[in-house]
């Protein structure tokens, strides 16, 4: 929200107030609480009026501070809040003198001039960000509103990312960022996954807690400040320490909630019925089928909207005039080694069995009269589940679990985003706090639903919406996408958006969701679809199978489909990562890279994992231009090396991508293509890609979160050490644009079309390469 007619005045009707000295510091457990008056105390008369800034410095993490700002403290606290995990927390260092107060939290401290208001934000000598005069406000609006404002200095070649998911440049600094979910597509300035965290390439990141309306203006009012302002009496915001991204996002997600570790079966491809198409059993029989006859892998078959009848979603019963057998039909698709998806959402349509039910029992979104609330868009006489309710959510879950008695294994759990705020929450909730945070609940409930029947490691949504905290909760996926190219590359921005928002996982619509795709870019998708760390087939009114596009797209499919299934120990491995750490599976390139220019406006390319550099065609001739970061990287795919720091220009074929191995790299790729669920250690290749003098690397491939066999590869001169422990079967080392070598010890070697394949014959793998 903009407040400023430009730098000099105040837009009209608008009143701030600012912090101008601290009167008091009063230290208490691990905290510090400054008052600030926004005027000048020369004698105890001045003190007869306000306002006067409560400020409370906080510390709930080594390395985090908090800084909670107060006017009016008044108001009755009404849920909901930001579930936050403090259990690391160590005691602050508080200080306080005559000129200055300071917190110190692990390496970052906030100091405070007393004399003339300024917090600076301090790593070590280097400040991070200020606060100055005039930063901090209280601002109260013609309407009677009352806003807290926030502005942090942006220094010279600050970019800001994050703040969820959002569609347009990846470089947040020139854009008005609100803070509220919406049914907007991914063409538009609304998002679906709202998140009131953004991180920096200088050092820091800052997270808002607040879990309703906050509005962001990223260098878009005053351009050389980051703002963040929301509609209440208080401003709660915790500035965050690196000093790399990938450390910020590591504490981030610690504060937040780490995502739980997705199945392994869940990394292969879904294919869908697509959602205003017709189908029945035969039509899904004839996909699986389909599939099977090309050689391509399907892990899961997902069931759109219309598995319910027509204007009753949701009453969570199979349409018995398409579906009539959906018990016998799941058996028989399980039989065939699938898993099995169902749409769903949280609103209650007029004609579903279930509408009377929930509002007899009340657990319906009620206006303030009574009513249940209703609407007639998306459903006719759509209503809300409370899930504020705990007997609401129990009565939710209790139809969902029904499903699974007959062997459905997991939920899309779609919208969750145009929640009312004309409504009364059972819990007292404020309906404005609960608008955005509505889909933590909804999806909560899903998810827990899932962990509770299937156990930890095999619970897994298809989610659309997204607040703070629902990263713990994957996977989710970029929504209503079209089938353009520039539908394509938003897609993309939104994914690596939300990534550097702390969710660990993500997928998107291969193909595009609106329209039809040309067979061009469908094969041009696919590869981005199979290299993100899930992958589904869908579509709207026309179906997404390779087939119906040319015969080469199931080439297509099928090479890639297959290369990710090898690629599965490289991937859970990252899985594994991101479940740990909350360092995402695909990133952009600054997160990796982040004192690397280049890098800095970087979207059109990610790295999958540590290791793997991805950058999709986004033409159908197959011209792609990408940037490849300083040393030799290795195309996977060929084995031809580029030297960087360089751009690019290349042309693909519809079954090429530029897939570049990091140098020093060392990749497993796994023994089988049919599927991503299997023992990944057992016939794994380590792919060694220009390992370095005096490079050590460890490969840990796991099969549900638990290592299967640990790896450390070593280089001493010509000498390349490969240990294994345990050693497991059949195991081998691919040295990439090796070919020559002096000795083996401890394997034979064969010559490979991309260098020198060497078959272990125990634990301890020795090779000395040959001198030019």
């Amino acid at each position: 929200m903009k407040f400023t007619d430009g730098h000099w005045r105040m837009r009209a009707g608008v009143d701030p107030a600012y912090p101008v000295e601290v009167l008091d510091v009063e230290p208490g457990p691990g905290t510090l609480t400054l008052l600030a008056p926004s005027y000048r105390v020369h004698s105890r008369l001045d003190l007869q009026r306000g306002p006067v800034f409560t400020v409370e410095l906080s510390a709930p993490l080594p390395d985090v501070v908090g800084v909670s700002v107060t006017h009016y403290a008044g108001q009755v606290a009404r849920p909901p809040r930001f579930e936050l995990f403090t259990n690391g927390a160590t005691e602050p260092w508080v200080d306080a003198d005559a000129e200055h107060a300071a917190l110190t939290s692990g390496a970052l401290s906030v100091r405070v001039n007393r004399a003339d208001w300024r917090m600076d934000f301090v790593a070590g000598e280097r400040v991070l960000t200020t606060s100055g005069p005039e930063d901090l406000a209280f601002i109260q609006t013609g309407d009677d509103g009352h806003h807290v404002r926030e502005r942090l200095v942006l220094g010279v070649g600050t970019a800001v990312y994050g703040l969820g998911e959002r569609f347009g440049p990846l470089v947040r600094n020139g854009q008005v960022v609100d803070i509220w979910n919406a049914d907007g597509g991914t063409s538009s300035e609304q998002a679906y996954k709202n998140i009131p965290f953004f991180l920096t390439n200088a050092g820091y990141g800052v997270f808002v807690d607040h879990p309703g309306h906050v509005s962001f203006e990223v260098g878009s009012e005053d351009v050389a400040r980051v703002q963040f302002s929301v509609a209440d009496q208080s401003l709660r915001y915790y500035l965050i320490y690196g000093p790399t991204p990938k450390d910020i996002l590591r504490k981030y997600t610690a504060l937040t909630g780490r995502p739980a570790l997705p199945p392994a079966w869940s990394f292969g491809l879904w294919l869908t019925t697509s959602f205003n198409t017709a189908y029945d059993e035969e039509t899904v029989n004839s996909f699986v089928e389909g599939m099977s006859e090309r050689d391509i892998p399907l892990s899961v078959f997902h069931f759109d909207c219309f598995w319910m009848r027509e204007i009753s979603w949701c009453d969570f019963e199979w349409d018995p005039r398409t579906f009539p057998d959906p018990r016998g039909m799941l058996t028989r698709l399980k039989a065939k080694g699938l898993k099995i998806c169902l749409w769903i959402n949280p609103y209650i349509a007029q004609r579903s069995a279930l509408f009377a039910e929930g509002k007899k029992r009340g657990y319906l979104l009620r206006r303030p009269n009574g009513d249940v609330w209703q609407w007639d868009l998306w459903q006719p006489g759509l209503a809300v589940v409370d899930f504020t309710n705990p007997e609401a959510r129990e009565w939710y879950a209790a139809k969902l679990d029904a499903l699974l008695d007959i062997g459905v294994d997991c939920f899309k759990s779609d919208f969750g985003e145009r929640i009312p705020t004309d409504v009364e929450y059972f819990d007292g909730a404020d309906p404005e706090l609960m608008h955005n945070y509505y889909t933590y609940l909804y999806n909560k409930t899903v998810f827990d639903l899932l962990r509770k029947r299937r156990g930890d490691g095999e619970a897994v949504v298809f989610a659309r919406s997204a607040t703070v905290g629902c990263q713990q909760f994957p996977v989710h996926w970029g929504g209503d996408n079209s089938s353009t190219y520039e539908s394509m590359a938003e897609t993309l921005r939104g994914g690596l958006s939300l990534t550097m928002s702390g969710f660990g996982f993500w997928s998107h619509d291969i193909g595009g969701f609106e329209g039809t795709p040309t067979a061009e870019l469908f094969k041009r998708w696919i590869p981005f679809g199979l290299l993100s760390s899930h992958s589904r087939l869908h579509g709207n009114y026309s179906y997404r199978v390779p087939w119906l596009f040319d015969e080469e797209s199931v080439t297509v499919l099928r090479t890639f489909t297959r290369l990710k299934a090898r690629l599965m120990p490289y991937l859970y491995q990252a899985a594994v990562i991101a479940h740990r750490d909350g360092i995402p599976v695909m990133r952009a390139m600054v997160v990796e890279y982040p004192d690397d220019p280049a890098c800095t406006y970087l979207d059109r390319q990610y790295l999958l994992g540590d290791d793997l550099l991805v950058a999709p065609v986004f033409a159908a001739e197959g011209t792609v231009d990408y940037y490849v970061p300083p040393g030799v990287w290795t195309h996977f795919l060929t084995g031809e090396q580029v030297q960087g720091p360089r751009w690019v220009r290349e042309r693909h074929g519809f079954d090429s991508v530029p897939l570049l191995a990091r140098p020093g790299s060392v990749i497993p790729v796994g023994a089988l293509d049919d599927g991503p669920a299997y023992d990944y250690a057992d016939g794994v290749t380590l792919y060694v890609f220009a390992l370095a003098q005096g490079r050590v690397a460890t490969t840990v491939p796991t099969i549900t979160g638990e290592p299967a066999a640990a790896f450390v590869t070593a280089r001493d001169g010509d000498v390349i050490r490969v240990e294994a422990d345990p050693a497991p079967a059949g195991w081998r080392v691919l040295l990439v644009g090796e070919r020559a070598i002096e000795s083996v010890t401890g394997g034979s070697a064969t010559e490979h079309p991309l260098g020198t394949l060497i078959e272990a014959e125990g634990g301890v793998l020795t090779v000395r390469l040959a001198r030019n």
